[in-house]
């Protein structure tokens, strides 16, 4: 099986988009919830189409599980990646692995 490929930063409806990661899809929908409630606009792109909100209903008749790119706007990414636990200022994308003293 092929694994799918998606572009680091896309142009989505008039704004700059930026691939926070490639993750099988149920995995991208928990990060999107984690996501949205932090206040960060997200969207998952499948090979067949963008989906800016969860469908359900695809997820549960068995559509599209596999990789799927996962985005938030580029004003937003230094914001999203701290809410997923990574350092925003460390520009790799590797968890934040400092511990406080």
């Amino acid at each position: 099986m092929t694994r799918a490929t998606y572009e680091d930063r896309v142009l989505y409806q008039g704004d700059i988009w930026v691939r926070v990661d490639t993750l099988p899809r149920l995995l991208a929908e928990g990060w999107r919830r984690s996501l949205s409630d932090g206040g960060v606009v997200s969207v998952v792109r499948t090979p067949f189409q963008w989906a800016m909100g969860s469908p359900v209903i695809e997820i549960e008749t068995g559509g599209y599980m596999g990789d799927v790119g996962l985005y938030v706007p580029e004003v937003q990414l230094a914001e999203a990646l701290e809410v997923l636990g990574f350092d925003p200022e460390d520009g790799t994308g590797e968890p934040d692995d400092r511990t406080e003293d």
